[in-house]
């Protein structure tokens, strides 16, 4: 009799090149000198309030005001905890705000000064003032672990509802990456910081159960998996979920769309920050 076929294994994950965007995107210092620039223009011609949610200079949010009793959107930037702040993201402002939304951009302190959870504990003051100072709790977004964050302010209950873009829900394959050299994560704490493992809005929270994960189609499998199976978590647990994967964008392109008043992304947010 012959050997019986070998059995086929999927070879190992390279979570170093899944998860390091800067060095799958060569392209991504021309754009991130956009959001800066396009940011500068926007804060120079807008003049937002600048609102202290905490101590020390990150602390603090750029409140671009849509007018008394308008909805509100926070969001969240990303750079994996350790990069970038509030001042490169005004620039997606002025669509929502065409919308009649008010957008606030928060900053937050950095690893490896802090800790993961203390920088989520930081938005979650962030949120709660826009709430105090609304009257309503916030739609959310955010990018990247943005998008992370966002959906633990859904989880929570402090949102109104969440749309994460590239979202990284499950956090232990960055403990297999450079990115953990400031981060510090191990497995525990990994995975008690991972949203895909909290509680689902299914309804019985006091915020609202919609969240929606927004990947580029041009992303590494790694992060149109993390959007997919947070979708199907959540949606299992009663929560109202969507994927969208946009074709040709990669992890910086993605957020392309908020530039847009016109493009899905923004009337979803607008729909989401709206919805009764």
């Amino acid at each position: 009799m012959g050997k019986a076929p070998a059995t086929l294994t999927a070879p190992p994950v390279d979570y170093e090149a899944a998860y390091n965007n800067r060095e799958r995107v060569p392209g991504h210092p021309e754009i991130l000198k956009r959001w800066r620039e396009d940011s500068a223009r926007v804060i120079d011609a807008r003049r937002p309030e600048t609102v202290e949610y905490g101590p020390g200079e990150r602390q603090k949010m750029e409140w671009f005001d849509a007018g008394s009793g308008a909805p509100t959107a926070i969001f969240m930037h990303g750079g994996y905890w350790q990069a970038l702040d509030r001042a490169w993201f005004a620039w997606v402002a002025p669509a929502l705000l065409e919308h009649g939304i008010s957008v606030v951009i928060p900053g937050y302190d950095l690893a490896p000064a802090v800790k993961v959870g203390a920088i989520i504990g930081q938005m979650r003051r962030a949120t709660e003032l826009v709430r105090d100072r609304t009257g309503k709790r916030p739609l959310v977004f955010g990018h990247s672990v943005g998008g992370h964050m966002a959906a633990a302010m859904l989880s929570e209950g402090r949102a109104r509802a969440a749309l994460a873009i590239s979202g990284v829900f499950d956090i232990e394959p960055l403990i297999h990456t450079s990115l953990n050299q400031a981060l510090g994560l191990d497995a525990v704490t990994a995975r008690a910081l991972s949203p895909i493992h909290w509680p689902a809005p299914n309804g019985g929270a006091p915020g609202g159960r919609a969240l929606d994960c927004w990947v580029g189609g041009a992303e590494s499998n790694e992060f149109i998996r993390q959007s997919r199976s947070m979708a199907a978590e959540w949606g299992g647990k009663g929560a109202d979920t969507h994927v969208e994967v946009l074709d040709g964008l990669d992890h910086f392109t993605i957020l392309d769309p908020l530039a847009d008043k016109d493009s899905g992304m923004v009337k979803r947010l607008v729909t989401l920050a709206t919805a009764e």
